[in-house]
């Protein structure tokens, strides 16, 4: 059975629909939530959000927030979110690059988290970029697989 997943940014709607499973970085680790799971409030770290359905799963990006879980309902209240769609690899990988660079200027302590953060954000946006430029590959028919079971 299938539920209602909800992800909002302070900006937009990322994204609104029935999956059946949605998986979520959690601050205390991954979660997995299924209809009729336990009410739930948790805060939300950097990672990815996958929402899992029968067509195919969709990726989102998120960097912090809080999500509230109710038997039938998941709402994702991020800080900054975008699906995989949204993602520019050019600008997440230039961003990654800054980063690396940074961090190898052996920059004041102070700092230090800071990059780290810039690093997990752009690594993680790249990921999931992928995962949809993967998918978008993998809808592409080949000729040669005509007749084949994958």
């Amino acid at each position: 059975m299938a539920i209602q997943v909800d992800v909002v940014t302070p900006e937009k709607m990322i994204f609104s629909g029935e999956v059946d499973m949605v998986t979520l970085p959690g601050t205390n680790g991954q979660m997995g939530i299924l209809r009729g799971h336990a009410p739930l409030l948790s805060t939300l770290d950097i990672g990815e959000i996958v929402l899992h359905r029968r067509e195919g799963n969709e990726y989102i990006a998120v960097s912090g927030g809080v999500v509230e879980v109710r038997p039938d309902k998941v709402t994702i209240l991020a800080d900054v979110a975008e699906s995989s769609a949204e993602i520019d690899e050019q600008r997440a990988q230039a961003a990654l690059e800054r980063a690396r660079k940074l961090l190898a200027e052996n920059p004041p302590p102070q700092k230090v988290p800071e990059i780290m953060a810039s690093l997990r954000r752009s690594t993680l946006r790249l990921k999931v970029a992928r995962r949809h430029a993967g998918r978008r590959a993998a809808a592409v028919p080949h000729f040669e697989d005509e007749g084949e079971n994958h």
